[in-house]
């Protein structure tokens, strides 16, 4: 039996996704779970895509009006949000 659930994120929007209930009540969360954990790993690097654009827009923005620290520490905030993305493509591997 199958049964639609909706997950809710830090967001505030939700995601629908099904999930399989089986006999064992251990089994049965442990397989929702590991559902949910597989589609928030995808979620939150999609999410954290969005925000590199905008920050790479403020980058230019910051360089314009002269704040070229303030645009370097957003750009460096970039390379820890692509390694953050790194690490949880690689958690999703291990599911």
């Amino acid at each position: 039996m199958f049964s639609k659930d909706v997950v809710r994120y830090h967001h505030g929007h939700d995601h629908d996704h099904c999930h399989e209930h089986t006999h064992t009540r251990g089994v049965e969360v442990e397989n929702k779970d590991e559902k949910t954990l597989k589609i928030l790993l995808l979620h939150w690097v999609n999410h954290n895509e969005t925000h590199e654009e905008g920050f790479r827009e403020w980058v230019e923005k910051a360089r314009e009006i002269g704040k070229e620290e303030t645009a370097n520490h957003i750009e460096k905030a970039i390379e820890y949000m692509q390694k953050a993305n790194e690490m949880l493509i690689e958690a999703k591997k291990h599911m």
